[in-house]
């Protein structure tokens, strides 16, 4: 999610400074059946649209007022949802591979995982595991492209396939439906009549979160991971400053270039270009189009290292970028880059950009390996949602079983200019949960986060955010976090 200040006329060219009233955006990654409609399995396409509708993002006007923060009547209020319509935009836009037999226009967002800012006052909410809600009525057998992302006949057992010929994988009418889900989408927060738009510049894979930093020069670099184990590390890189191309009523995610990362056992690394000019690609690929929709089988070609889980990115001080890897239970064989095999605890990666943002080589180091804190006061495991914000702190949320069962999934923060980095757990959530997402007021002074999925749902685990167990159904919510005195915002 991310908080964007409502400072009046002149939005739309940065984010403002308004720390009392703004609007909310918060992704909604997916909800259980049993839990959204009470039952195991959609039995009508009235089911599917009520699973679907709980997908995607919120836009919510909030203000503060007397000390509390509420939601406030407002025009920006709105749902994005799986049947919202949307617009494709960059050098994969007017593919063949993104149109339908159907001829049907392009709708919605799904599993919208993690989110990022623009320097111009927009929000990216990126789609993760999006082949789960696709599957097949009748035979399918998955081609290479389709098979490298996981479809299935099955997907993730939601059965919107059995109502909705969108997902159906065996229905040739919808034989490209799911190469418009991957993407990085792109929300006005104060435009409701502006469509979303998928930024096809980006890259197509199972995006978790994008952190934009922005050179000298003021061209863009937006940092990726991609949510499975085994998968990459990207970047993207804006061929013009992002003040020209709005001014110009272009966009700084449209025309740029894509990377993916090599980590060398030397704690150097490289970032291969993803372009249809290499031959390597070229034997594989017939247009920069087909390399964007496929950019895993790409990263494949180029020999990218594969990772354990890289999952959010967030750039901390001195141009330095984290990046979460979440875990790998299955890694076999271990190397610089994923030291630990199995690796069910995770790890913390810091890189630097040789040169800063625009380099296209790069050093790294292991941060933190999550399972060095068992055993300690501290103890955390499964870093996922991450935040480093300008004072040196990082936050990271949890999504896994924390070592020993201490805890449920928690929010840590740790000291960036420490020699010795150590979490210090900040709050802990509720049975079944995930602690995710982290945004600030521009005075630093209001945070708010997310638990999601309390009790996956079971109300005989939490009904949280009720106090009755048992009783109520536990719904995701989001938490504020105030403080208490008027002491210096960097403490």
């Amino acid at each position: 999610m991310f908080f964007f200040p409502d400072d009046g006329p002149g939005r739309g060219k940065a984010i403002g400074r308004n720390s009392r009233a703004g609007v909310l955006c918060v992704n909604h990654e997916f909800g259980e059946t049993p839990h959204v409609i009470g039952k195991p399995a959609p039995t009508s396409l009235e089911d599917v649209r009520v699973m679907q509708h709980v997908h995607g993002v919120s836009v919510v006007a909030i203000a503060q007022k007397f000390g509390s923060w509420n939601v406030i009547a407002s025009p920006y209020n709105r749902r994005i949802h799986v049947n919202t319509p949307v617009d494709f935009s960059g050098p994969a836009a007017g593919s063949p591979l993104l149109q339908n037999p159907a001829g049907n226009p392009a709708l919605g967002t799904v599993n919208n995982c993690g989110s990022g800012p623009t320097p111009w006052g927009t929000y990216l909410t990126c789609e993760e595991n999006f082949n789960g809600y696709f599957g097949a009525t009748g035979a399918f057998t998955a081609t290479p492209e389709q098979d490298r992302l996981g479809l299935n006949s099955t997907g993730f057992g939601y059965g919107w396939h059995n109502f909705d010929d969108r997902f159906d994988l065996s229905n040739p009418d919808y034989a490209n439906e799911a190469n418009r889900f991957g993407w990085v989408v792109e929300i006005d927060p104060f435009d409701p009549l502006k469509k979303p738009i998928k930024r096809t510049a980006l890259g197509r894979f199972k995006h978790e979160a994008i952190a934009i930093g922005v050179a000298p020069d003021g061209r863009i670099a937006a940092y990726m991971g991609d949510d499975q184990a085994g998968d990459y590390c990207y970047k993207y890189v804006s061929n013009q400053p992002w003040k020209s191309a709005i001014d110009a009523g272009e966009s700084p995610l449209d025309d740029g270039k894509l990377y993916v990362a090599r980590f060398n056992d030397d704690g150097s690394g490289d970032w291969l270009e993803l372009t249809i000019s290499n031959p390597l690609l070229a034997a594989r690929f017939s247009s920069q189009a087909e390399i964007l929709i496929n950019a895993r089988i790409a990263g494949d070609i180029l020999g990218a290292t594969p990772m354990d889980r890289p999952e959010w990115t967030t750039i901390g001080l001195n141009e330095s970028v984290f990046w979460t890897m979440t875990n790998n239970g299955g890694r076999a064989t271990p190397n610089a880059a994923n030291p630990q095999a199995p690796n069910p605890d995770g790890h913390i990666i810091r890189t630097y950009d040789d040169g800063g943002f625009l380099g296209l080589t790069f050093t790294w180091e292991i941060y933190i390996l999550a399972s060095t804190t068992r055993g300690t006061e501290n103890v955390f495991s499964d870093p996922d949602a991450a935040y480093a914000d300008p004072f040196g702190r990082l936050f990271i949320g949890t999504d896994g079983g924390q070592p020993g069962n201490i805890v449920e999934d928690q929010l840590v923060v740790f000291d960036t200019t420490a020699a010795n980095p150590q979490p210090r757990r900040l709050l802990t959530g509720v049975a079944g949960d995930e602690v995710t997402g982290w945004a600030y007021t521009p005075d630093f002074r209001t945070a708010f986060t997310n638990l999601q999925h309390p009790g996956d749902g079971d109300p005989n685990l939490t009904s949280f955010p009720s106090p009755v167990k048992g009783y109520l159904i536990p719904r995701d919510a989001t938490l504020v976090i105030r403080r208490k005195n008027n002491g210096f915002i960097g403490s």
